[in-house]
């Protein structure tokens, strides 16, 4: 019997129990139409982040507090802060710095007219555009004077504009609105910067000076963190030595004391995000293993069903001069097909699901050539595995027995 004519008798065999084959092929279907949607919107996610990370620029350091600990416990009285005092310290001392742009936030109501909307209100210095790699739709940025004045002007996220139900950056250009029960007027809007996480969204949010947020708004000398732009990549080791000596000296923590704040560059985002990257895919992996085994043993109960059940036809065959080797492999040829078209209805089905969610909730969704290329290598390799003890047994019968089975 050559390999065609048993592909086609185990075709044949498959077509014969449409229903029965559909329903063994359903776990494999779960299977890789589950590992195919997250995967995309894994790679997705992985992309955008990747990136907003790069958009921030190669040079840019980030100072935020970090936690006093007492005895292994930390303190919540003796909380680690950065306020105004440790940026100019990093201002006036820094050698290997061009920008220094500290920020303090909270989360107000902002009102236009009749309309309000919930949104993160960043006290911030007049280079934040430069530092932070924003661009302008419309309008200008707020000054050093004005900073320093306390005026009430803010720059607005495209987020807000829309929340406050305009369409256009023009149109809110030298209106008012609200912040905090406060009047401030609106000069300019930036340009969509993208949402880099689900607790971050720097599109929705309201730049004002920092004095004015400072002394009129928040009322705390304390700042959320402190952003510094060295002056160049070979410069960053340097810039950070610097950082961390200055604010040393600025919070006096001895020499036997571990820091009270912690300095990260876009090496050390994307680091940590390689990492948190592997560990889902981990899991990803744990989840589509189960799930392909689970498949896979379903497949083998039913083939093992169909040997039962053709046994009388397995003694034909070999009365009629098939081999073992024939049974074999067309029982395998059987498992294999099932794993394969199982894999190929996932990979449709969870391609269709990133596509969809990503449509829906406005995800970035990339189906790589090699998950799919992963995907359907696994099916075989379920189906040869899970197949090999069915088609084995229906090898092994003896012709006698197999024509004499009722």
């Amino acid at each position: 019997m050559i390999v065609g004519e048993v592909v086609r008798v185990a075709l044949t065999a498959l077509r014969a129990n449409k229903l029965r084959s559909l329903l063994t092929m359903l776990g494999i279907v779960i299977g890789v139409a589950a590992v195919i949607a997250m995967d995309g919107i894994g790679r997705g996610a992985q992309t955008a982040i990747k990136d907003r990370i790069s958009s921030l620029g190669t040079t840019l350091l980030t100072v935020t507090p970090g936690q006093v600990f007492g005895r292994g416990v930390a303190a919540a009285e003796d909380r680690a802060k950065l306020t105004m005092n440790d940026a100019r310290a990093i201002e006036d001392s820094a050698k290997s710095i061009v920008a220094v742009q500290p920020e303090m936030s909270r989360t107000f109501q902002v009102q236009f007219t009749n309309r309000n909307t919930s949104s993160s209100i960043i006290g911030t210095t007049a280079n934040y555009l430069q530092v932070r790699k924003f661009e302008l739709a419309a309008g200008r940025m707020f000054t050093s004077q004005e900073d320093v004045a306390r005026q009430r002007v803010a720059v607005i996220g495209p987020t807000v504009l829309t929340n406050l139900g305009l369409e256009t950056p023009e149109a809110i250009l030298g209106e008012p609105i609200r912040i905090r029960g406060m009047q401030f007027t609106v000069i300019g809007v930036t340009k969509t910067k993208g949402q880099s996480s689900p607790f971050m969204n720097p599109d929705d949010q309201v730049l004002i000076p920092l004095n004015t947020a400072r002394f009129r708004v928040i009322g705390s000398d304390r700042v959320r963190s402190i952003s510094v732009l060295a002056s160049s990549e070979e410069k960053i080791p340097e810039a950070m030595a610097e950082l961390q000596k200055i604010l040393r000296r600025e919070h006096r923590i001895p020499r036997t004391r571990d820091d009270d704040f912690s300095i990260r560059n876009q090496a050390d985002f994307l680091a940590t995000f390689a990492e948190t990257t592997k560990v889902f895919g981990s899991l990803l992996a744990g989840i589509a293993a189960v799930s392909l085994v689970v498949g896979g043993i379903g497949i083998m109960n039913i083939m093992l069903v169909s040997v039962t059940e053709r046994t009388r036809e397995i003694g034909v065959r070999k009365a009629l001069g098939a081999t073992k080797i024939n049974i074999l492999l067309q029982f395998l040829i059987e498992a294999v097909v099932l794993c394969v078209l199982g894999g190929l209805i996932g990979i449709a089905l969870g391609a269709s699901g990133a596509l969809a969610l990503g449509r829906v909730f406005s995800w970035n969704t990339v189906v790589s050539t090699q998950s799919v290329a992963l995907a359907v290598g696994f099916s075989v390799l379920v189906g040869i595995v899970f197949g090999v003890w069915p088609a084995r047994r229906a090898a092994r019968l003896d012709p006698i027995l197999a024509l004499r089975y009722e």
